[in-house]
C-alpha cells in the first residue's frame, strides 16, 4: 500500500479544520439564542466603537457635511462562510447558500479605505478653497512658491487645448490638482459637483475674491511687494525679465501671476482673471491709473504684451488729463482776452495775461496754444519770438500694433500717420505764432533743412526769384523742389490749436480695444505671460542673493542661462516642466542651502540601480551643457529673422521731430 501523498494530507487537514469550526459554531448557537431572549445582555453593535475608531471619529466630524459613510464591504458571517467554503474546495463567490447564522451578521468596515476617503475629501475641499489676502501675505517669503509656478505651468499646458477662457472654464478638466495628484473617483465627483453648483456671480461676489482685488489694485501698491537688494553694483538683475520677455518685478502683472497661480482649479483662475478685467474697466471709466504700472511711459517693447497694454492704459489716462488742462487753459486765455479792453489787453510782456504777437502790419494777434518760447528763435518777417506750440501726441503702439503697421506700410507704401502728424504740427504752430512763414516752421521742426547765412553772403544770389529766399538763410534743396510735400501742407493748413483739432490718437477707442482684447485673450497667451513674468521675479530675487555665493553662483548662472535660452526660443512652452525643475533647484539653493550642498557633494553617480537620476542638481547641470548650444543657435536664428537688414522700427515714424520726410 502506497503512503498518502502530500495533497491528500493537506485535504485531510482542511476537512478536519472545517469540521472543528462547525462544532464551535454549533456550540455558539444555544448561547446566542439565550442572549437573544435576555435583552439586558444584548450587545448594541451599531453603537459600538473601538477605542481607535473613537479617536478617529473626532477627526471625521469635519467631513459629516459631505454625507459620506464608509461602504459596507460585507458581514462577519459572510467572511466566515467564505473561509469555510475555501476549506472544502468551493469558491467564495459561488456560495449561494443562505447564511445559516445570519442573525450574527455584524457590519464590517475597512479602516484603510475610510482613511483614504477622508484624505481625498480633504484634498477636494482644499482644491475648491479661495486663497485669502492673509495667506498670500504670510506665504510672501523670499521667493514665489514652487507650487504656484507649477500651477501656472499646468495652466499653460491646458491653455494649448482651449481656444478661449470660456471654453477652459467650462471644460471637464477644470482641476489641475486632479490631473497631477491623482485624486480618487469620489474626490473628483465631489469636486465636480461643487463646481457645477457654483455660479460665476457667486465667485465674483465672494469676500475673499473682493479682498484680493482690493489688495491688488491698491493705489499704494504695497501688496506682495518684495525688497530686492543687489549684492554688488555690477549685478543688474532687473535685466532678466526683459531678456525673457516678462514683466518688471514690482509690476501688477507679476503680482497678478502670483495670485492667479495660488488658485487650485483652472475654472477659478479664469474667473478671477475675468474679475480683474472688470476692475480695469472700472478704473478706466473713472480715469484712474492702474497701480504698479508706470504712469506716463511709452510701451516697453522688451516686456510682455500684457504689461505693454497696461502701460498704454496709464499713458492714455495721463494724456486725457493733459488734454483737459490744456483745454481749460485755452478757454481761460480766450475769455480773459475778450473781457479786457483792447488797450488794457496789450500787455504781451505780462506772463500772467494773454500772449500776443505783432504782425508786420503792426496788428496784435492773440497766440493760441502757445507753450513756451523756443530758445532765441524769432520769426523772419516780424521779428517776434517763436513759441513752441502744444502739439498732439503720437499714437501709442504696442508690439502687436507695430507689426501690423509695418506690414501695412510695406504692403501699401503709405505713410499716412506721419503726414497727419506733420499737418497737425503745422496747424498748431500757426496758431501759436501769428505771422509765421514756412521757413520759421522748418527752423523749429527740422533744423537740418535750414542753413543760416550772413546778410552780405552772395550765395543767396543763386536763389533770386525764389519764394523761399531769406536775408538770414535758405532752405535745403529738397524743400525748394516743386511739389514739395511740406509746402503743400503749409499752404493748406489753418491756424488751429492742438486741443481743437481732430485727435490723431483716440484714447477712448484705444483703451476700449485693449479691454476687449483682455476679455477675449486666449488662455495660452495669458498664462504664458504670467508664467514667464513670475519666473523672472524668482530669478531676480535669487540672483541678488546667490550671485555672490561661492557655493552656488556657478550653478545659479547655469540655471539662469538655461532659462534665458529656453524662453528666447519660440518653442519654450514645450519645456515648461524643465523650467519648473530648474526653478525648484534655485528655490532649494535659496531656501534650503544645506540640503542643496548635501546634494551637490554626493558622489558623481548619476543613476540609481532602478535607473532613476540620483541627483537633481547633477541632472540639471548635465542638461545645461547639451541644451544651451542648441537653444542659443535657435535664439540667434529667431533674432536674425526678426531683424532683417532692410527693416526699420516703425515706431520711429511717429517721432515728433522724426526725419521721416528728410529723404
Amino acid at each position: 500500500m502506497e503512503p498518502p501523498s502530500f495533497v491528500s494530507k493537506a485535504r485531510t487537514a482542511f476537512h478536519s479544520a472545517a469540521a472543528k469550526a462547525e462544532r464551535v459554531l454549533s456550540d455558539l448557537k444555544p448561547d446566542r439564542d439565550s442572549d437573544k431572549q435576555s435583552p439586558g445582555n444584548s450587545i448594541d453593535y451599531a453603537g459600538y466603537e473601538s477605542p481607535r475608531e473613537e479617536g478617529e471619529s473626532k477627526g471625521s466630524k469635519e467631513l459629516k457635511h459631505l454625507g459620506w459613510r464608509p461602504p459596507n464591504i460585507g458581514t462577519k458571517q459572510d467572511w466566515q462562510d467564505r473561509f469555510r467554503n475555501i476549506g472544502i474546495g468551493k469558491k467564495g463567490g459561488e456560495d449561494n447558500e443562505k447564511a445559516e447564522y445570519s442573525s450574527m451578521a455584524v457590519p464590517f468596515y475597512d479602516e484603510n479605505l475610510y482613511l483614504l476617503n477622508m484624505k481625498n475629501d480633504t484634498e477636494a475641499k482644499g482644491a475648491e478653497m479661495i486663497p485669502s489676502v492673509e495667506s498670500l501675505v504670510s506665504d510672501n517669503i523670499l521667493i514665489p512658491l514652487l507650487s504656484v509656478m507649477r500651477q501656472l505651468a499646468i495652466a499653460v499646458e491646458a491653455g494649448k487645448k482651449s481656444k478661449s477662457l470660456k471654453d477652459l472654464a467650462s471644460s471637464g478638466s477644470s482641476s489641475p490638482v486632479r490631473e497631477r495628484a491623482g485624486l480618487s473617483l469620489s474626490a473628483v465627483k465631489s469636486l465636480v459637483l461643487r463646481e457645477k453648483d457654483e455660479k460665476p456671480s457667486d465667485f465674483c461676489d465672494n469676500e475673499k475674491v473682493l479682498a484680493l482685488i482690493g489688495s491688488l489694485f491698491d493705489a499704494e501698491g504695497n501688496f506682495l511687494r518684495r525688497k530686492i537688494d543687489s549684492g554688488s553694483e555690477a549685478v543688474t538683475p532687473a535685466s532678466l525679465p526683459r531678456d525673457i520677455h516678462g514683466a518688471p518685478p514690482e509690476s501688477l502683472v507679476v503680482k497678478l501671476a502670483e495670485v492667479i497661480g495660488s488658485f487650485r482649479t483652472l475654472k477659478k483662475m479664469t474667473l478671477f482673471w475675468c474679475r480683474v478685467v472688470v476692475e480695469l474697466r472700472s478704473l478706466w471709466s473713472e480715469e484712474q491709473y492702474v497701480p504698479s504700472i508706470p504712469l506716463d511711459e511709452i510701451p516697453d517693447l522688451n516686456s510682455c504684451l500684457l504689461y505693454q497694454r497696461l502701460q498704454v492704459m496709464n499713458c492714455c489716462v495721463s494724456r486725457k488729463r493733459r488734454h483737459d488742462i490744456a483745454t481749460e487753459k485755452l478757454d481761460l486765455v480766450i475769455r480773459e482776452a475778450s473781457l479786457h479792453a483792447e488797450e488794457s489787453a496789450l500787455t504781451k510782456d505780462n506772463p500772467a495775461g494773454p500772449i500776443y504777437a505783432r504782425l508786420s502790419t503792426g496788428e496784435l494777434v492773440l497766440r493760441l496754444g502757445a507753450s513756451s518760447p523756443s530758445g532765441d528763435l524769432t520769426m523772419l518777417e516780424t521779428g517776434e519770438p517763436v513759441y513752441s506750440p502744444v502739439t498732439q501726441e503720437g499714437p501709442l503702439l504696442t508690439e502687436d500694433l507695430i507689426k501690423e503697421n509695418e506690414e501695412f506700410v510695406l504692403r501699401t507704401g503709405s505713410v499716412g500717420a506721419g503726414c497727419s502728424q506733420l499737418l497737425s504740427d503745422m496747424q498748431a504752430f500757426k496758431a501759436a505764432n501769428p505771422g509765421c512763414i514756412l521757413e520759421d516752421f522748418v527752423r523749429w521742426h527740422s533744423p537740418p533743412d535750414w542753413t543760416e547765412t550772413e546778410p552780405s553772403d552772395e550765395e543767396n544770389d543763386s536763389f533770386v526769384g525764389s519764394d523761399v529766399l531769406s536775408t538770414r538763410g535758405y532752405l535745403s534743396s529738397r524743400m525748394q523742389k516743386e511739389g514739395n510735400l511740406w509746402r503743400e501742407f503749409w499752404d493748406t493748413s489753418k491756424p488751429v490749436p492742438a486741443v481743437k483739432q481732430a485727435p490723431l490718437f483716440d484714447e477712448d477707442l484705444a483703451v476700449e480695444g485693449i479691454l476687449d482684447g483682455l476679455e477675449d485673450i486666449s488662455p495660452s497667451e495669458l498664462f504664458q505671460q504670467l508664467f514667464v513674468s513670475l519666473l523672472g521675479l524668482g530669478f531676480v530675487i535669487a540672483e541678488a542673493k546667490l550671485s555672490t555665493s561661492s557655493d552656488f553662483s556657478k550653478l545659479f548662472y547655469e540655471c539662469k542661462e538655461y532659462v534665458v535660452s529656453s524662453c528666447q526660443s519660440s518653442t519654450w512652452t514645450e519645456k515648461v516642466e524643465e523650467l519648473c525643475q530648474v526653478y525648484e533647484t534655485v528655490e532649494t539653493m535659496l531656501l534650503n542651502p544645506e540640503e542643496a550642498l548635501r546634494a551637490m557633494n554626493q558622489p558623481d553617480e548619476s543613476t540609481t540601480p532602478s535607473g532613476e537620476p540620483k541627483r537633481r542638481f547633477t541632472r540639471l547641470t548635465l542638461n545645461f551643457g547639451g541644451k544651451d548650444k542648441q537653444l542659443r543657435k535657435t535664439a540667434s536664428k529667431d533674432q536674425k529673422n526678426s531683424t532683417s537688414p532692410g527693416s526699420q522700427p516703425f515706431s520711429s515714424f511717429f517721432d515728433n521731430k522724426s526725419s521721416l520726410f528728410s529723404k
